[in-house]
């Protein structure tokens, strides 16, 4: 079988992702049945119906038998995983818990369980409970071991105002507009997921490029988001009339390209420049002094790249450390040098160092 950018498979996930190659895909993304067990229909205060799932995909015999089907396909997506790939599921009280315990069964190293917090969700209307207004996604690793998995921390804080990202995310039901409907007027699927989601869990954890594959295709969502983000895709949908929204869907999806997918790169990815080698660099000299942020320590250079203040020395994060009585300190940051417009941070002399080894 061979894939290209946009592949849709019809048929069942099982089959078709004991088809893929082993160590394809860079990330696996996943909305598998919730197994609601709805004891009959949801009615509003008028007696109205309300659209409910109730279609026989999400329909298992006995919780073991959900677990069984779990264990299966999560089996088969960890097969198809990269050694440094990762996985999102999403689901409800239903079944999360169950598929959390499977993942960690199966050798899956849990990252962060995120909760979808519905800016609008649907009320209670027996008044029986509290409105449930929120899905979990559990985002793990292949493993434990030594491959990391690829995160964009830096987008991700740049998406959020500067801001680091945390594991609540507010974000809208799939309405209006977004909400793809039939000739009838009726919902095309039953639980479509709003794009922001996945515009959001695929920039967060995947490069443009990248194989995403997801085995509960349903409409798309996945791959519109994918297409319009510069990744490949292999969607997997059993369902005949889901498959024909999602290839009229992702075919009049526009993708962003070259410049456009670029993101705020972390400095974890940039090359490691040890102070030494500013002053191997001649851009400080030993007996040059260096200054806390507002002047209230000194230190002096070193020509092995270490730092004096008084009795004390060490490294630029040791000594900073050291002189503000704190466990540990950030040297680039802390430590100051003069300049004809005031105080500069040394991390301006690690940019010009690391700007000359990659240039």
């Amino acid at each position: 079988m061979t894939f290209g950018a946009e592949t849709i498979i019809e048929g069942d996930c099982l089959e078709a992702l004991g088809q893929l190659p082993e160590g394809c895909a860079d990330l696996v993304f996943a909305d598998p049945p919730y197994n609601l067990q709805l004891g009959g229909d949801l009615l509003r205060p008028d007696n109205s119906k309300v659209d409910a799932v109730d279609d026989d995909w999400d329909q298992f015999a006995s919780f073991e038998a959900y677990d069984e089907f779990t264990r299966a396909w999560l089996g088969a997506c960890r097969r198809i995983l990269k050694p440094d790939g990762s996985l999102w599921v999403i689901g409800s009280y239903h079944n999360i818990f169950r598929v959390g315990a499977t993942l960690q069964d199966l050798g899956f190293w849990i990252l962060n369980d995120v909760i979808w917090r519905k800016s609008n969700p649907m009320p209670n209307f027996k008044g029986t409970r509290f409105t449930n207004a929120h899905e979990t996604l559990i985002w793990a690793a292949k493993g434990r071991g030594p491959k990391r998995y690829t995160f964009n921390y830096d987008a991700m804080k740049m998406a959020n105002d500067e801001l680091q990202m945390r594991s609540d995310w507010t974000l809208s039901l799939c309405t209006g507009e977004e909400r793809i409907k039939g000739a009838d007027g009726l919902k095309a699927h039953p639980t479509q997921k709003p794009e922001a989601l996945l515009h959001r869990v695929i920039l967060a954890s995947s490069k443009p490029g990248d194989l995403i594959v997801d085995p509960f295709f349903g409409t798309g969502t996945t791959g519109a988001a994918a297409k319009r983000l510069g990744r490949r895709f292999i969607g997997i949908e059993r369902e005949a009339p889901y498959v024909a929204v999602a290839k009229k869907r992702i075919a009049q999806v526009i993708p962003s390209t070259g410049e456009d997918l670029e993101v705020m790169g972390s400095k974890r990815n940039e090359p490691r420049v040890a102070f030494g080698q500013i002053v191997e660099a001649g851009l400080l000299r030993p007996g040059d002094k260096l200054f806390s942020p507002k002047g209230q320590h000194m230190a002096r250079v070193r020509a092995d790249g270490s730092l004096t203040s008084g009795d004390l020395a060490g490294s630029i994060h040791k000594l900073g450390a050291m002189v503000q009585s704190q466990p540990a300190c950030n040297g680039w940051t802390y430590w100051h040098f003069k300049t004809d417009r005031g105080l500069a941070p040394i991390d301006v002399l690690r940019a010009k160092v690391r700007a000359e080894m990659v240039g």
